[in-house]
């Protein structure tokens, strides 16, 4: 292949590095879906508020979720015409070639290495408001929480994945317990009590900032939804992928779209868009004080500690697959006895602990945001080139609309790479030039390295022998 040298690898070298295959269903993806995302609910998405107001998030999060919508039933189809460990750089290789692939899997491992560690910062201001033994937020919950969830999935996918929808199904009954106490805490006074500024266009008590507050809001509105693209990083571990990978992506987005809703809604006018723009812990300053806070604020912990279970999950496997191929390190792929890639979990998580030092959930969520909204531009780029380059390849389930669907999803994935400048140029910067080192790194060394073998590669290999048949 032009431009890339590929070697066969020896049985013994992808013997030891093997995923557990048939460990979840669509209902358990589903649930991993969810956890994934559950804690932009409780907390990083009120930020916004402070860029937009409530009504310029409001509106950004319409904009999102159509996105994220379209992005799913996009990767509904590519899920189950590709089924492998690799999730986006699969579909991006298959499509766009190496580097097209490579750039995908970097961007979206900027993503998952980033997000847990604005997440630690949540769940740090989250026990400190539990006030236990005195306990305060510090860098010692970051690494009790690294170590022990890491630890969790070095004993094996199964185990991990039935422990995440445990959790997960906990934070969801805490979402529906602040809802029934945040009604009767509801004033829709305090949707816009914040300060309007006159010299702005647009601006109203509705969009505080103007309509450049709407563009600004969009990287928080993503918190609500990021991360649900990772379900098919389980393809290799899942019973009857090509149907139970659309189904689960499917079904958690639409769980997604409730919380979303009433979230938002509901945080902003029981607490006040003022008060809650700059929150460590929306969901339980809303309530103030009371059982329903504590509950609220226990359960909560249990929100944040679902997505950040699981993007460490997502983070290992999109390791794994870029490792595997001979695209990263080769080491980072091998797997230990209970089919965990060792490495793949260990080395982002100390990158993602150190992060979570500077006690920025809001810069880092940014920055997360950043890999994300890269990596959906270049799978919505693959779907539409699969769909016109490829029509008759086998497709278990396709996107209603096709490339039309993913279009609109593309458009705003553009949008929304360039919304983080806007929230802060320096962070998103920094997240460029780490993308452009490791562009580099492919560039001048591990493009001669890649595995032929590997089932990411041989998915394209396959497309292109079809290819020069016809």
């Amino acid at each position: 292949m032009a431009g890339v040298e590929e070697h066969l690898e020896s049985a013994d070298y992808l013997q030891k590095r093997q995923l557990k295959s048939g460990s979840a269903g669509w209902l358990l993806l589903a649930g991993l879906g969810v956890s994934y995302v559950i804690s932009g609910d409780y907390s990083g998405w009120n930020f916004g508020l402070e860029q937009g107001g409530f009504g310029g998030l409001a509106i950004a999060a319409v904009i999102i979720a159509g996105m994220y919508l379209a992005l799913v039933l996009g990767m509904a189809e590519l899920s189950s015409a590709l089924p492998a460990a690799g999730g986006g750089y699969t579909f991006a290789r298959r499509a766009l070639g190496p580097w097209g692939g490579f750039a995908t899997g970097t961007a979206i491992l900027i993503e998952y290495a980033i997000a847990p560690a604005a997440i630690a910062t949540f769940i740090g201001a989250y026990v400190e408001s539990l006030g236990l033994f005195g306990i305060t937020s510090g860098w010692w919950i970051y690494l009790a929480a690294y170590a022990l969830f890491i630890g969790i999935h070095l004993a094996g996918v199964g185990e991990a994945l039935k422990v995440m929808f445990v959790i997960t199904a906990i934070a969801l009954v805490g979402l529906l317990v602040f809802a029934i106490a945040a009604i009767g805490h509801f004033d829709i006074a305090n949707l816009t009590d914040m300060a309007v500024d006159d010299t702005a266009a647009g601006a109203s008590s509705w969009l505080p900032h103007g309509y450049i507050g709407i563009w600004a809001a969009i990287p928080f509105a993503i918190w609500f939804f990021l991360a649900i693209e990772g379900v098919p990083l389980a393809a290799e571990e899942t019973a009857n992928p090509e149907r139970n990978v659309p189904r689960g992506i499917i079904a958690g987005m639409g769980v997604l779209l409730v919380t979303c809703v009433t979230v938002l809604f509901l945080t902003t006018g029981a607490g006040g868009a003022e008060a809650m723009s700059t929150s460590g812990n929306p969901l339980v300053e809303a309530l103030g004080d009371g059982t329903a806070a504590k509950v609220v604020n226990y359960i909560g912990l249990a929100g944040l500690i679902a997505s950040f279970f699981s993007i460490i999950y997502a983070y290992s496997r999109q390791l794994f697959a870029l490792s595997r191929a001979g695209y990263l390190p080769r080491a980072l792929s091998v797997t230990n006895k209970r089919k965990a890639p060792t490495l793949a979990l260990i080395i982002p998580g100390i990158i993602g602990f150190v992060l979570s030092l500077t006690g920025q959930g809001d810069l880092l969520l940014n920055m997360a945001v950043f890999g994300a909204a890269l990596s959906y531009v270049l799978m919505m780029v693959s779907h539409i080139v699969l769909r016109v380059r490829e029509p008759d390849m086998p497709r278990p389930y396709r996107t209603p609309g096709g490339a039309v669907t993913t279009g609109f999803a593309l458009v705003i994935a553009v949008l929304a790479v360039i919304a983080t400048f806007l929230v802060n140029p320096v962070a998103a910067g920094w997240c460029l030039a780490v993308f452009a080192a490791f562009m580099l790194y492919f560039a001048v060394y591990s493009r001669h390295k890649l595995v032929a073998n590997s089932p990411d590669e041989e998915f394209a290999m396959l497309a292109s022998a079809e290819s020069e048949l016809k």
